[in-house]
C-alpha cells in the first residue's frame, strides 16, 4: 500500500530538482539594483567628464593638448560604455532570476500536485490498480519536472551567452565594437572559434559551431513531447519534421525552406563531422543533431533519438549546416 511515506518517495527526484533549484524566494529582491546604481553613478561621472573635456578644449591648444584631449575623451567614452553595460547585466541578472524563481515555482506546483491527488486517491490506495494509477501519475509528474529543468537550464545558457558577450574584452576594446568577441559570441562562434555549449537534457554538453546553431538546438529540445501533427506548425501543440526545425532555426534568426526536402541548406558536411545544429536531410524526412551521438526530431512526439542515416526506406540527402551561407 502506498502511504503518505510513499508519495513522499515518488516525489523524491521533484524534491531532489527543487533542493537544487535553491529558495523560490531569492533574498535581497532585483539582484542587479546595485549594478545599475553603479552605472547611474557612471553616467553622472560621464556627464561630469564631458563637460569638463569641453572646458579643457576651450582652454588649451596644441600638439600636447591634442593627444591629452583625445586620451580623456576615450575615457569618458569608456565610461559611458560602462554605465551601458551595467544596465545590460542587470537586465539579464533579473531575467535570471526570475527564470529560476519560475521554474521552482513550478516544480513546487507538481509536488503538491501529486500529493493532492495522492490524498483523494487513499481510498483505493491500497488495492492493485489504484497503487497502478498512483505510480503512472508520479511518472508522469517527474516527466513534467524533467521538461521544467530542460527548459531552465536552456533559458540559463542563452542568458550566459548574453552575459558573456557584455563581458568587457581584455585586449581594451569597447562592448560594442565590431570585433569584439562578445559581439562575436552572439553572431557567430566564441572568441577563438571554440563554437558554443549546449547542454543536452541527460546533463552532457556538447558544442556548436556558432550561437545560432547552439539557439536552434535549444528550441529544438524545448519542443519534446509535442506530438507530430502533419503539415503541423504550432509549437507545444503539435509539429511535422520540417516545421520543428524551420521553427527552432526561425528562433535563432535564420531562415530555412518549409519543405523537409528542402532543407538541404547551407554546407554539406560529412557523417564524421557534424556538430550540434546541423540537420540530417532525407527525401521525405529531416532531423536536427544535437550532439553527442543525439538528434532531436518529430516523431510521435518530438523526442531526442541516435543519429541515423536510415528512415523507413527513404533516400539519405546527407547532413547540412544552414548556419554556414
Amino acid at each position: 500500500m502506498i502511504t503518505s511515506a510513499g508519495a513522499d518517495l515518488l516525489t523524491a527526484p521533484l524534491q531532489e530538482l527543487l533542493v537544487a533549484f535553491g529558495s523560490a524566494s531569492p533574498p535581497g529582491g532585483d539582484p542587479g539594483a546595485h549594478v545599475r546604481e553603479g552605472a547611474r553613478l557612471a553616467e553622472e561621472v560621464h556627464a561630469a567628464g564631458r563637460d569638463a573635456v569641453a572646458e579643457l578644449a576651450w582652454a588649451w591648444a596644441g600638439p600636447a593638448a591634442e593627444n591629452a584631449l583625445t586620451s580623456a575623451e576615450r575615457v569618458v567614452s569608456d565610461v559611458l560604455t560602462a554605465a551601458d553595460r551595467g544596465l545590460d547585466i542587470a537586465a539579464v541578472a533579473l531575467e535570471a532570476t526570475v527564470t529560476v524563481v519560475t521554474g521552482a515555482a513550478e516544480l513546487q506546483q507538481l509536488v503538491d500536485s501529486f500529493h493532492a491527488f495522492a490524498q483523494q486517491a487513499a481510498p483505493v490506495a491500497g488495492l492493485p490498480h489504484g497503487q497502478l494509477m498512483l505510480l503512472t501519475v508520479a511518472v508522469e509528474h517527474i516527466a513534467d519536472g524533467l521538461h521544467v529543468l530542460t527548459r531552465v537550464v536552456s533559458s540559463l545558457a542563452d542568458l550566459t551567452d548574453r552575459l558573456t558577450a557584455l563581458m568587457p574584452d581584455p585586449g581594451g576594446q569597447t562592448a560594442h565594437s565590431p570585433t569584439d568577441p562578445g559581439i562575436q559570441a552572439l553572431t557567430g562562434s566564441r572568441a577563438g572559434g571554440t563554437g558554443t555549449e549546449v547542454v543536452l537534457p541527460d546533463g552532457s554538453v556538447s558544442v556548436a559551431p556558432n550561437a545560432a546553431a547552439a539557439t536552434a538546438v535549444r528550441r529544438a529540445l524545448d519542443q519534446q513531447g509535442t506530438p507530430y501533427v502533419w503539415g503541423g506548425t504550432t509549437p507545444g501543440q503539435g509539429l511535422d519534421c520540417s516545421a520543428l526545425t524551420q521553427y527552432a532555426y526561425g528562433e535563432a534568426g535564420v531562415e530555412i525552406p518549409r519543405l523537409a526536402q528542402e532543407q538541404d541548406v547551407g554546407q554539406r558536411v560529412d557523417a564524421g563531422s557534424v556538430l550540434p545544429g546541423d540537420l540530417a536531410v532525407w527525401d521525405g524526412h529531416v532531423a536536427m543533431v544535437v550532439g553527442n551521438g543525439l538528434m532531436v526530431e518529430a516523431g510521435d512526439p518530438v523526442a531526442v533519438t541516435p543519429i541515423r542515416t536510415g528512415n523507413a526506406g527513404m533516400a539519405f540527402q546527407g547532413f547540412y549546416r544552414p548556419t554556414s551561407v
